[in-house]
């Protein structure tokens, strides 16, 4: 069944072709079956670790973990990681192309053994560049993924539900059973399972992604209520809106530290050829609308969508910096730090996961965008490589991205199922 739908179709452009903020956008291509080219989830060999740029040391900050997707730090420099997968989503993908797609997750790694569902504390780190003390912090959530500190309590987003937590600085464990501040979207689809949130800096909101129940919208726009956007949850209320929707499925967001405004990576569409739709990063305007499922990249219809939108496909704003066609960018963070050099300073760090149905593969690796003046300037530029075998074999896909107290650059991969850390190598700077 896969093999009938390894179909390479038309020649890609190269990968870079699809970034910067004008992104080449070729002509659809319509098949029966998408391309189907998932790198194999094999895990790194013993000794092998991820490539960074000359001057910067890569070390395993806490490894042997389940999946580990998404990381948090406190401000007393803990490191959260949520070791979470897909939660039990019995409508999602059915039928023959349905099977084939968990057929091809599974290769990727993804839905391999049911969900750890919890969350473990790292803190310090040794001369070997490995976390001092590595425990369970949390256990028995739901598929959880983004976390949040807000004065003294620690919010979770599990795949249905924002929950609280009171919390007391340097404390190593949390039993209690929380409360829930809001519902999130789930239901028996929950196509795009993963949950993220990040605080306002006043401390009054929280921003919720939550992607689409589809591709564009083949389960009915029924199904996508209070989906593919991000939502703004008011705290004292206990209750949300959406804040900005026709992002398909955003996951990484930050507040840009020079500019203070509110970015977010996104999934586009799939199905339309190898080098559309680019993934892309974007400014998240209040209210603003950014087309799924009726167009893509501003106002680019897309005709497999039954439902016709022109109201709407006309104000769709366009993003502002592509990706990459598939590259799936999910980890996003700002750099904050004093440890990197000065041209890191209030860039983008990002996560991408990588291609399932793209020829050649695109993604696997960790990018830096350059960012001048609150806005990206430039190409991308690879900071975290050597995730793909010469074979084609994934060693590891990276997720979640954050940077840490010490200014370090931590990396959450969940086909390794490790913690990278990347630091500068201060001998090789000093000289």
């Amino acid at each position: 069944m896969l093999s009938g739908c390894a179909v390479v179709g038309t020649p890609a452009l190269p990968e870079q072709a699809g970034m910067g903020p004008t992104p080449q956008l070729p002509q659809p291509e319509k098949r029966l079956f998408p391309t189907v080219n998932i790198a194999p989830a094999k895990g790194w060999p013993r000794g092998a670790k991820p490539i960074a740029p000359q001057g910067f040391t890569v070390s395993a900050y806490a490894s042997g973990l389940d999946h580990p997707r998404w990381l948090y730090v406190l401000p007393n420099g803990d490191v959260l990681v949520a070791e979470t997968d897909a939660p039990a989503k019995p409508d999602d993908m059915k039928g023959v192309k349905g099977l084939a797609m968990k057929a091809v997750m599974k290769k990727a790694g993804a839905g391999v053994r049911p969900s750890a569902n919890r969350i473990t504390l790292l803190r310090g780190v040794d001369a070997d560049g490995v976390a001092a003390v590595k425990s369970v912090f949390m256990s028995s959530l739901n598929s959880p993924f983004g976390m949040a500190l807000v004065g003294n309590n620690l919010y979770v987003a599990d795949t249905d539900a924002i929950r609280r937590y009171a919390y007391k600085e340097g404390q190593t464990e949390i039993n209690e059973a929380g409360v829930k501040a809001v519902d999130l979207p789930a239901g028996s689809i929950n196509h795009h399972w993963t949950k993220n949130i990040l605080a306002s800096p006043d401390g009054k909101f929280l921003y919720a992604t939550v992607g689409s129940n589809s591709n564009v919208g083949e389960n009915g726009m029924d199904k996508e209520e209070s989906r593919a956007g991000i939502l703004q949850v008011d705290l004292d209320a206990g209750k949300s809106r959406t804040y900005a929707s026709g992002l398909r499925n955003p996951n990484g967001m930050g507040w840009q530290p020079h500019s203070g405004q509110l970015w977010t990576v996104v999934n586009e569409r799939d199905e339309l050829g190898n080098d559309l739709v680019p993934d892309y990063l974007t400014s998240v305007k209040e209210g603003g609308f950014y087309g799924w499922p009726y167009s893509y990249y501003g106002q680019h219809v897309d005709e497999r969508v039954e439902e016709k939108r022109p109201d709407l496909v006309a104000g769709a704003i366009i993003p502002d910096y592509a990706l990459g066609s598939h590259t799936a960018p999910l980890g996003l963070a700002f750099y904050d730090g004093k440890q990197f050099p000065a041209e890191y300073a209030g860039g983008a760090f990002i996560g991408l996961h990588g291609s399932w149905n793209r020829t050649p593969r695109s993604g696997y690796k960790v990018i830096f965008v350059p960012f001048f003046d609150g806005k990206p300037s430039g190409l991308p530029k690879d900071f975290l490589t050597g995730f793909l075998s010469d074979e084609g074999d994934a060693y590891g896909r990276p997720v979640g991205v954050a940077v840490d107290k010490t200014g370090s650059l931590l990396v959450a991969d969940d086909v390794g199922n490790v913690v990278w850390r990347v630091a500068p190598n201060l001998a090789s700077q000093s000289k």
